[in-house]
């Protein structure tokens, strides 16, 4: 079968159809293209003419613009120059403000016056820096002078201010700063102890300064310091510093040094003090150590306190305005014990003078006292302290020499201690009180050897003029028994006392020994000399012959050839020289105790066994003659009896026990 012909017609048919309507599309589009370059050409052609139109207008406009920009500039200007009058006129204005209260002065309104200052300040430096102006100079010199009298005022106001509020401390408010060890019970301001201290009281008191608490009192109101200071920085600010130092220092010294003189500080020259007697003049140093502490804890500390807040930020002016308000008080404190170093030395000063080095010294650990003292230097014033300890050591050497030519002539009559042993041991003992400050002292003057051997040295050279010096004073004596009782005593007492103190560690063992032995030697000598001749009446040296025996003969002597007669020659002489040794020796004293006893033991223990022995042996011959007790007058109990008054210091008169 085939393919019906009218299909294949109409495919054909078909797709002439569609590229005809493709042809037809393609015209339309070339010609919508052609409409759209011509209108493109024209808006070009338009926009074209546009720009020439606009660099027309442009040209045309730039006069006006410029004289626009002109007219800102102008206004600108305008403005900036209103604002500068402005200013001008608002410095002007404080200017007005600030004179009125100055001229009314500091005294309704300080803070508004050092408001009004600091402005005057500032409207200074506005027109300093403006000097275009040309009314700046004459605003300067006006403001300047205004200031100037701002500043005077300021200093009348802190003059015053100052003054009114500076006021001499009473005694009682200082005592009441003090810790309670050191305040008086009652008296005057200056009834400190007069007394020198005793040994322990001394010690006592250095612990007590050491650890004591002072209370700094308030010279000035803590309300008043703020206000002083404000005023005072403003014066170092003008450049019145100097001016302000014056007023400072004119005002407050004089206050403070009459707060010394209410407590009793006075100013004494070297011939005052050589007129005064000893008792007064102890009394015065001792005071004078007690003015020091006060002075320096409390006056010095509060016055520092004070220049530390009012001149807060200005360092040096602090220190300098501190010592030279000072230096005036510390002149006078200090020309006391420069005058008391240059007085005449003596051995009782020594000890005083100990206690001023020491006061001197505690002080140094204050470091406001070091910041005077410095100022003191500079003005070439001595170092008291150094001259102190220059007149003690001085006082070494001259009690020393003292001491080995002590020339009393007047001999204690007993052979008992010597006041001068006493006086010396006593003045050995109160310098190892001092140990520290001696060492101290010692050091002030090294010479290569340790200041623990120097005060040996010293303390020996010492007890060796004593003993130089007890020598000679025991020649005075024409019995000999006495000489050797009188050293015993004064030795023994130098040993004793360095045993019981800490001279002992000073002077050591060997030195204690070697004079006991001596102690003791003299012991035995006096034992030799004051009791050989009545042990000689018991002897029987010269009473027997060799034959020996017994029997008494018709003739009154026996078969040894002992004669009674003899024997009761012996008797009598025994006990004359006993009495006589009694009556004299129960007026001799040994002080010590158990030296007294030890010396009546040793003269006992020779004594009773030979007696006991001699009338043993040769009593009958005189117990069978006529009246016995003429002769054998004692018995041992009675010799032993009487020597328990041996050495007791009585009197002629006193009665026998």
């Amino acid at each position: 079968m085939g393919i019906p012909a009218r299909r294949g017609g109409g495919g054909g048919g078909g797709g002439v159809v569609g590229v005809d309507m493709l042809s037809e599309r393609a015209a339309q589009m070339r010609e919508a293209l052609v409409k759209s370059q011509s209108i493109t050409d024209n808006m070009v052609s338009i926009l074209g003419s546009f720009d020439h139109r606009l660099s027309a207008l442009e040209t045309a406009m730039r006069p006006t613009q410029i004289r626009t920009h002109a007219i800102r500039r102008a206004h600108e200007n305008i403005d900036k120059t209103l604002k500068a009058a402005e200013v001008i006129l608002s410095q002007f204005d404080i200017s007005r403000q600030a004179e009125a209260k100055i001229l009314k002065g500091p005294h309704e309104d300080l803070e508004s016056y050092l408001q009004a200052i600091d402005q005057l300040r500032k409207n200074i430096q506005f027109f300093s820096n403006n000097k275009s102006f040309k009314s700046s100079d004459g605003v300067l010199n006006h403001t300047n002078n205004l200031l100037a009298k701002a500043i005077s005022k300021l200093e009348e106001e802190f003059k015053q201010l100052l003054s009114s509020y500076s006021k001499a401390v009473e005694p009682e408010r200082l005592f009441e700063c003090l810790p309670n060890s050191m305040r008086p019970s009652a008296g005057s301001p200056g009834d400190s102890s007069s007394k020198h201290p005793s040994s322990n009281s001394h010690s006592d008191q250095n612990n007590s300064a050491e650890n004591s608490v002072y209370t700094t009192p308030t010279l000035i109101p803590p309300r008043i310091l703020p206000l002083l200071h404000d005023l005072a920085q403003q014066m170092v600010q003008a450049g019145n510093q100097q001016q302000l130092q014056k007023i400072y220092r004119d005002t407050r010294s004089p206050v403070l040094e009459e707060s010394l003189r209410k407590l009793g500080v006075e100013k004494l020259s070297k011939e005052d003090v050589q007129k005064m007697q000893w008792e007064v003049l102890e009394a015065k140093i001792g005071n004078w150590i007690h003015f020091m502490r006060i002075a320096v804890k409390l006056l010095f500390a509060g016055e520092r306190k004070v220049c530390d807040q009012l001149f807060e930020g200005f360092d040096s002016l602090m220190d300098q305005c501190f010592a030279e308000v000072t230096a005036g008080s510390v002149a006078v404190l200090l020309s006391f014990g420069d005058a008391i170093a240059k007085s005449k030395r003596s051995p009782e000063k020594l000890f005083v003078l100990l206690d001023m080095y020491e006061i001197m010294r505690e002080l140094h650990s204050e470091k406001l006292f070091l910041e005077v003292k410095l100022a003191m230097i500079l003005e070439n014033l001595p170092w008291i302290d150094k001259r102190l300890a220059q007149t003690a050591q001085e006082t070494f050497g001259d009690f020393e020499e003292a001491v080995e030519k002590d020339a009393t002539k007047t001999a204690v009559a007993d052979g008992t201690v010597h006041p001068l042993t006493s006086y010396v041991i006593n003045y050995v003992k109160f310098l190892f009180d001092y140990q520290s400050t001696l060492k101290q002292l010692f050091q002030e003057f090294e010479n290569g050897d340790g200041s623990h051997s120097q005060l040996a040295a010293v303390t020996m050279r010492i007890m060796q003029a004593l003993q130089t010096n007890l020598d000679g004073k025991s020649k005075q004596y024409r019995d000999a028994s006495l000489t050797h009782l009188f050293l015993m005593n004064n030795v023994h007492y130098m040993v004793r006392s360095v045993r019981r103190s800490e001279a002992k560690d000073l002077l050591g063992d060997d030195w204690v020994q070697r004079h006991r032995r001596i102690v003791q030697q003299h012991a035995n000598q006096y034992k030799r000399i004051a009791w050989a001749k009545i042990l000689q009446c018991l002897s029987v040296q010269g009473l027997t012959s060799s034959g020996g025996g017994s029997a008494v003969s018709a003739d009154g002597g026996n078969s040894s050839g002992v004669s009674r007669a003899i024997i009761k020659d012996r008797l009598k002489t025994f006990n004359i020289q006993f009495e006589e040794l009694h009556q004299r020796q129960s007026q001799w004293t040994v002080p010590d105790t158990e030296l007294r006893e030890s010396l009546r033991l040793a003269v006992a223990e020779v004594l009773l066994p030979a007696y006991r022995s001699f009338i043993k042996r040769f009593g009958p011959l005189v117990e069978n003659g006529k009246n016995p007790q003429k002769y054998i007058r004692y018995t041992p109990e009675d010799l032993e009896h009487m020597l328990g008054e041996f050495f007791e210091g009585k009197t002629l008169n006193e009665p026998k026990r």
